[in-house]
């Protein structure tokens, strides 16, 4: 059994005797922390006064998992992750053969896609399916399209951006405003957007091209908190804060609608019963095409001379400068192709809704596109898919979770907790993982043989 000696004393603690000392001390800080949050609720009695609701019984279950929790991963876990980790580095090393699902996950996933709204549909039929299609698969799509645009500028070019949200919205109020006073249709107004945006990532690369690191990073916060700014007192233009309405519907290639009042709806014209699903089932498709391009273009781009310079100026921007290549021109097209799928997410999420507010675009949102980015592993695609089926998929499967109101109380509400757990799934998988779900950078150059090379073995550049 590994024993730990303190330096202080010739004192031999067992991992039991540590797991008790620190389950103690996680106790300690998990009721500091918890006692205002948990243990007491205000609310208002019959005559209209605060009170303070005592849930001390809620408290003492939190504390006591939590230090139960700490003794079990102190005690248990960690010797055994420590012994299994000592015995492979013992053993030789033996190159494993991957398996079906690794050697074809690709194709295993695009299938799981293309087939997920029928599925849905033959569980729970067409208006039972509604929900499932839209909260958990367009939700998730479109969070995987701005993911993987802001891997180009973050993962690929190694420039930190926390106002990608601003590009996001810039799509959205594109297509909201030229669609509501002018008629335009969204196949000619997506592309517009995209430009757009990408116009406005040129703008944002021109003020941060001697920038790096901190720095490039206040700035880009900067940016996207002036545009949501704009947003609310340029009330002439975006309606300030009461948002943009009545945005017009995506149409289905202009040939048929989804309008029920509309002599071409769908319904209509394939003589079939009305429902609202099928509007859910086109949107998904559709943001799964742009997904698809988005995830298209990047692997075309990686291969391409702008790819390679983005990478070397990842790893390092004065080794990039020395061997002649034009930093400049490549932080923009950067900034420009990454805001440009911004803005087509912002055009489709305009759609979707039929309504937009800036409060839809506020730093919060950026912050999560850039977590899912780094928990997924920058640079990977199909790691930041799987991060942002955990972290999105996750909170909303929150409001699924019923059941916790028979343990907590029918004042429960799950979904109010997701941040907390979306924050406490980002402190176990930067442990877990610390370069994110798929933790490797494969260059696109290479002298012989193509090596995947450990996230062990890099840093992030500085941009």
């Amino acid at each position: 059994m590994a024993v730990t000696v303190s330096p202080e004393r010739d004192v031999v603690a067992t991992p039991i005797q540590r797991a008790f000392r620190e389950a103690l001390y996680a106790g300690a800080i998990a009721l500091g922390l918890f006692v205002l949050f948990i243990g007491l609720r205000t609310d208002q009695n019959i005559n209209n006064e605060l009170i303070l609701v005592q849930r001390w019984a809620l408290l003492g279950f939190v504390v006591i998992a939590t230090a139960v929790g700490r003794f079990l991963y102190v005690g248990y876990a960690q010797p055994a992750m420590e012994r299994a980790k000592a015995e492979k580095a013992k053993a030789p090393a033996a190159v494993a053969e991957p398996g079906f699902v690794r050697q074809n996950f690709n194709k295993i996933g695009v299938a799981v896609l293309l087939l997920y709204p029928v599925a849905m549909v033959a569980f729970f039929g067409f208006q039972g399916s509604l929900k499932w299609v839209d909260n958990f698969g367009i939700q998730i799509l479109i969070y995987v399209m701005l993911a993987w645009g802001l891997n180009i500028v973050v993962g690929l070019a190694g420039l930190l951006d926390l106002g990608y949200v601003a590009f996001y919205a810039v799509g959205a109020y594109a297509y909201a405003l030229l669609g509501t006073h002018f008629g335009l249709s969204f196949w000619i107004l997506l592309p517009a957007a995209g430009c757009m945006a990408a116009f406005w990532g040129v703008m944002l690369g021109f003020p941060v091209l001697r920038l790096r690191g901190d720095y490039l990073a206040i700035v880009t916060l900067a940016f996207g908190e002036i545009i949501r700014l704009v947003l609310i007192n340029w009330r002439e233009v975006t309606n300030g804060s009461a948002g943009v309405s009545g945005i017009p519907k995506v149409s289905f290639f202009g040939l048929m609608s989804f309008n029920v009042s509309d002599p071409n709806y769908i319904a209509k014209v394939l003589h079939i019963a009305q429902s609202g699903a099928y509007y859910k089932i086109f949107l998904y498709y559709l943001i799964l095409g742009l997904c698809f391009l988005t995830a298209f273009v990047t692997i075309r781009l990686r291969r391409l001379p702008v790819g390679r310079a983005w990478e070397a100026l990842r790893e390092d921007e004065i080794a990039c400068r020395s061997l002649g290549i034009n930093t400049t021109t490549t932080k923009l097209t950067a900034f420009a192709t990454g805001a440009m799928f911004g803005g087509f997410a912002g055009s489709f999420f305009a759609a979707r809704q039929g309504f937009v507010s800036p409060e839809s675009f506020v730093f919060l949102e950026s912050a999560i596109i850039l977590a899912i980015v780094v928990l997924g592993g920058m640079g990977s695609l199909g790691g930041i898919a799987v991060a942002a089926l955990v972290m999105i998929g996750g909170t909303e499967i929150l409001r699924e979770l019923g059941f916790l109101k028979a343990v907590f109380g029918p004042d429960f509400t799950p979904e109010l907790y997701r941040m907390l757990l979306f924050g406490m799934a980002m402190v176990i998988v930067m442990l877990w993982k610390p370069r994110g779900f798929v933790g490797s950078r494969e260059p696109t150059a290479f002298l012989k043989e193509r090596r995947a090379v450990s996230g062990s073995f890099t840093k992030e550049g500085h941009g």
